[in-house]
């Protein structure tokens, strides 16, 4: 019985030793997916299906022109396992840390006889501009009117003013997992 604990120690150890030397999966972003056999129509009505599954909602969606465009959605918090606009471990970070959110913009083309569908997921950051403060007592209150026992987020007149969202570029990940659905959806929808 002595010597179950040491072995089960150092066989813990190297199970987390050779996950950490594990190769990396290399991440291979899809840029346009093009689909046979499907109308504009259909592949909008499935794009607008995940869309509101990924809980997107739609601002803007025009057949004619083959465009969706989202209203913006904060990223989602760790405790918040059903959603799934944040993938890949970077981003799911960065939306515990920040106040991110995206906006899904989808542009449907016809060719040669095909529907391509290519996705941008836009990612901001909001950015706050700080309170002076003239004690550590006042902390909690520096980006806003909080005390320490509760967080509110109440800018004043010059904070609002202030207040920005910084564009940090393309979401690939999430482009790729909207895509990858759409496919999936509109070849289920054809069977």
């Amino acid at each position: 019985m002595n010597i179950l604990k040491p072995l089960l120690f150092v066989s813990c150890l190297g199970g987390v030793l050779v996950a950490g030397c594990a190769k990396q999966q290399q991440f291979e972003p899809v840029e346009q997916i093009c689909m046979a056999a499907v109308s504009k129509g259909q592949a909008m009505q499935a794009a607008e299906e995940v869309l509101g599954q990924m809980n997107f909602t739609i601002d803007k969606a025009d057949i004619n022109q083959g465009v969706i465009i989202t209203r913006s959605l904060a990223g989602s918090q760790f405790f918040e396992f059903w959603r799934d606009d944040s993938i890949g471990s970077f981003n799911k970070a960065e939306a515990n840390l920040h106040t991110i959110r995206r906006i899904i913009e989808l542009d449907m083309t016809e060719q040669n006889g095909q529907v391509c569908i290519s996705c941008q997921a836009k990612t901001q950051r909001l950015s706050l501009p700080e309170r002076q403060l003239t004690s550590s007592s006042q902390a909690a209150g520096m980006f806003s009117k909080s005390s320490s026992s509760m967080q509110r987020l109440m800018l004043d007149r010059d904070q609002k003013a202030d207040m920005a969202w910084i564009d940090l570029g393309k979401d690939d990940r999430l482009s790729t997992a909207i895509l990858n659905e759409i496919e999936k959806k509109v070849t289920k929808l054809q069977k």
